[in-house]
């Protein structure tokens, strides 16, 4: 017997270490066996994206020596429309289009960081569609497509920025994939977001920060951030977005280019990822995002087809409509140059005044329209609805990942104990009312009785709403759009101008933005004089997000009733058509 061990047979003692060593054993165990934290994953991302990064750059090499005297630069200034009537009518090979936007696609984000990942199955798909007859080719045939990062692509991750969701890759293509394909086009790359897509900045810790083209001091915006950056640099010639609070909207609007949130359920969403699943009264929608109106118009037109209604059949077969998209009738058009909740930056309301006037210089009816109960629908139906659950299922998406500089003011507030964050709301509510009652409805619903009230609180007040636009016999509906674009970083401390956007998420309604105008010196100068309408931190950081932004584009929202997409789209079209008629010289 070993010295020390005759210990082990005087019973009390030896039965107590007997306990405790098989106590330590299990913990040791239990340790041992533990997941190393989501983050440990981050650096295994980094590095597969390098690779398909370096395996697309070998991609674009090997279509280039098929054809080495094509031009790329004739083939990226060709629009949509006519670069899918080429492709199939054979005037331009599907080889030097796709080598084209791998190339561009590269260098735009060799300047600002923009792409999650290659998808490398792009080559075999060109050589399936090659194989195909005349008759058999799409909409988009040979079009090469981005998609924002939580489109499923099989064989690839949807991360939504969060560290969670790596090496968990999509068993098959998502809905939209799939019927974008059916129709001939080529997803060829995914683009970046930020940390749970909750933000519009575009920074997460696995791929890093997403600059804007335009300002490389900007944001690009967000969620669809990494889809706004590379269609303004010229990267992709057609994207897909998601919007759950201005996701779609702002990037577009941040960088220039244009985007439609559609109504919920008129596009499938399965098969797109999400931090979180489940709100019923704020709606995630996809969307198309474009360089002119008519790419989106195609778009559109190529997702909504039975295709879409047969691999979802929750998803109502409604194909385009073209009679409401070609009406020439003139239209009675409802305008606010201010939601009254954030005050609008100045080439935000001069925008709206911009557009009202040309509109109604070109025949139609413009009809003041103001916001009802702003605030309440802001803070109690929209805040309140997407943290119905006081943000338990975001943090819990969160758990062993490292957290964003651009999430972490959001994840500080839901941490916090209730008892704190109510005992913080009733002070903050005397010194800053909007953050009082944002932190009262960060506490949750409570129960599934407060719920299902807060979706009746909902319904009412769409009703009112419609009500309000129908007393008023508007066809459509023109707003500001969040603008121009934010200094890095500051999203996140200006964040209550979203409303301009978010409101609409809540509402469900169809909503486009069109690029009208460029901030102007005059524009700038009036920055001085901005209060904003709280006095609040934010108010005070709006100017300064948006300052030093002479040249930027300013945009406006195009607006309409739900499962009007077709109506929305002929209002962004003629927005397009008067502010080109506008620049052209007489």
């Amino acid at each position: 017997m070993m010295p020390g061990m005759a210990v082990l047979w005087y019973p009390p003692v030896g039965l107590l270490l007997l306990i405790l060593l098989g106590a330590a054993l299990l913990v040791a165990t239990w340790v041992f066996w533990q997941p190393a934290p989501a983050w440990h994953k981050i650096p295994k991302a980094q590095k597969r994206r390098e690779e398909a990064l370096q395996q697309m750059a070998a991609l674009a090499q090997r279509l280039r020596q098929q054809e080495p005297s094509f031009d790329p630069k004739t083939i990226l200034e060709l629009p949509l429309v006519t670069l899918a009537q080429k492709l199939r009518e054979e005037e331009l090979s599907l080889e030097s289009v796709l080598c084209s936007y791998l190339e561009e696609a590269l260098k735009v984000h060799q300047e600002v960081n923009c792409l999650t990942d290659f998808l490398g199955e792009c080559e075999e798909q060109l050589q399936a569609l090659k194989k195909l007859k005349k008759s058999e080719r799409g909409l988009l045939y040979g079009v090469p497509i981005s998609l924002k990062d939580p489109y499923d692509c099989m064989g690839h991750d949807s991360t939504c920025g969060l560290a969670q969701f790596l090496e968990e890759p999509a068993a098959k293509d998502g809905v939209i994939v799939k019927v974008l394909k059916a129709q001939g086009a080529i997803p060829f790359v995914k683009t970046n977001i930020p940390q749970s897509m909750l933000s519009f900045d575009c920074s997460n810790p696995i791929y890093g920060q997403t600059l804007n083209p335009l300002n490389l001091k900007k944001t690009p915006g967000g969620s669809s951030g990494g889809e706004g950056a590379l269609l303004a640099k010229g990267g992709s010639i057609l994207g897909m977005g998601t919007d759950t609070g201005g996701s779609v909207r702002i990037p577009a609007s941040f960088c220039g280019v244009y985007g439609l949130r559609t109504t919920g359920g008129r596009l499938s969403y399965i098969g797109i990822a999400s931090a979180v699943k489940g709100k019923k009264s704020v709606s995630s929608v996809p969307g198309p995002m474009a360089r002119d109106v008519d790419s989106l118009v195609l778009g559109m037109r190529a997702l909504l087809n039975e295709d879409m209604h047969r691999l979802d059949p929750a998803v109502p077969f409604q194909p385009f409509r073209e009679e409401l998209y070609a009406s020439n009738r003139p239209l009675r058009i409802g305008y606010y140059d201010t939601d009254g909740y954030s005050q609008p930056s100045p080439s935000m309301a001069r925008a709206v005044r911009l557009i009202s006037r040309l509109l109604q210089e070109a025949g139609h009816q413009v009809i003041p329209f103001s916001i009802p109960h702003i605030e309440y629908a802001i803070l109690h139906l929209y805040t309140g609805g997407l943290f119905a659950d006081g943000g338990a299922t975001l943090l819990e998406k969160l758990k062993g990942d490292i957290v964003d500089p651009s999430m972490k003011a959001l994840v500080s507030s839901l941490s916090l104990p209730d008892l704190l964050k109510c005992l913080l709301a009733s002070i903050m509510k005397y010194i800053a009312p909007r953050k009082g009652k944002s932190l009262e409805e960060l506490r949750g619903v409570g129960t599934p009785k407060k719920l299902w009230e807060q979706h009746t609180a909902v319904e009412k007040y769409q009703q009112e709403f419609i009500a309000k636009w129908r007393s008023l016999d508007l066809d459509v509906l023109l707003a500001p759009a969040l603008g121009p674009a934010f200094y890095i970083g500051y999203p996140a401390k200006a964040s209550d101008s979203t409303s301009y956007k978010s409101l609409y998420n809540m509402l469900n309604f169809p909503v486009g933005v069109v690029p009208v105008t460029t901030v102007t010196p005059q524009d700038e100068e009036e920055l001085a004089f901005y209060k904003g309408y709280y006095g609040d931190t934010s108010d005070k950081d709006f100017p300064e997000a948006v300052k030093g932004s002479v040249g930027l584009p300013v945009a406006v929202q195009c607006i309409a009733l739900p499962w009007e997409e077709e109506l929305c789209l002929r209002f962004m079209k003629e927005v397009e058509t008067l502010v080109k008629s506008q620049k052209e010289p007489k």
